[in-house]
């Protein structure tokens, strides 16, 4: 089973404080790229794995999904989401919360027009299961899009930073291509995330049918950094990869 640390009462109340956790989608810097790479909602049978509060899954529905199924490793993220949504616009049979431990994903064959997941692969020790999983529980034509901690965001294993003859902050990058476990800490607790090359993540998708659509490595635009300056060093170390996939 995944390390399910987002259950954890002292990990979680941190969590809860973060701004994707306050403001939904809107508080996290990638949404709106990862917003560009999706189809349009209307209609579809979406699945979303790794759904924690339920942001997605609500917005989705609020803008003509046909159905949502949110699925999380952790109960307190299922608590959250329900909660939210019932506090929000009552009760949606069309939105399903589940238990999921994604590394034993079972999704039923061609039920989806859309699998989508915000920064949940990373947890994940072997993804070429559940990639497929995924393929098989697409429709022809159907799209998977998801986001991933970047692997040189997750590559560094010196502490810190280091300067240039500039002044410039400059992050080292060790052992990018010794993939596996990572463990860091982060929200006061040891979290461990499985560090694996971009080249590795896209041929694991090439592998179970996909065809890559579009992949992008999130760095903030000029708006974002005047809005929020410490995330101007995401353009010397990007933090997010994120991934449209069609079946074929």
């Amino acid at each position: 089973m995944a390390q399910n640390i987002y259950d954890s009462e002292v990990f979680f109340r941190g969590y809860s404080e973060l701004d994707r956790s306050v403001a939904g989608l809107e508080g996290a810097a990638e949404w709106p790229a990862m917003q560009a790479l999706l189809p349009d909602v209307g209609g579809l049978r979406i699945v979303d794995l790794g759904c924690g509060f339920g942001w997605f899954c609500r917005w989705a529905r609020g803008r003509g999904a046909a159905s949502v199924l949110g699925l999380d490793l952790s109960e307190k993220m299922l608590a959250r989401a329900r909660e939210a949504g019932a506090r929000e616009a009552g009760a949606d049979p069309a939105i399903i919360y589940a238990r999921c431990d994604l590394q034993r994903l079972a999704l039923p064959e061609a039920s989806f027009e859309l699998a989508y997941s915000s920064l949940a692969w990373h947890y994940i020790a072997d993804p070429a299961g559940p990639f497929a999983t995924v393929y098989r529980a697409l429709v022809p034509g159907g799209w998977f899009v998801f986001s991933t901690e970047h692997p040189i965001f997750m590559a560094p294993s010196s502490p810190g930073f280091v300067s240039d003859a500039a002044g410039r902050r400059r992050w080292p990058v060790d052992g990018y291509l010794a993939e596996g476990a990572r463990s860091t800490t982060w929200l006061g607790a040891e979290v461990v995330k499985y560090h694996r090359t971009i080249g590795t993540t896209l041929n694991l998708l090439i592998g179970a049918g996909f065809s890559i659509g579009r992949v992008e490595e999130w760095g903030p635009s000029d708006a974002q950094i005047a809005a929020h300056p410490d995330w101007a060093e995401a353009r010397d170390r990007p933090m997010f990869l994120l991934v449209a996939a069609r079946k074929r």
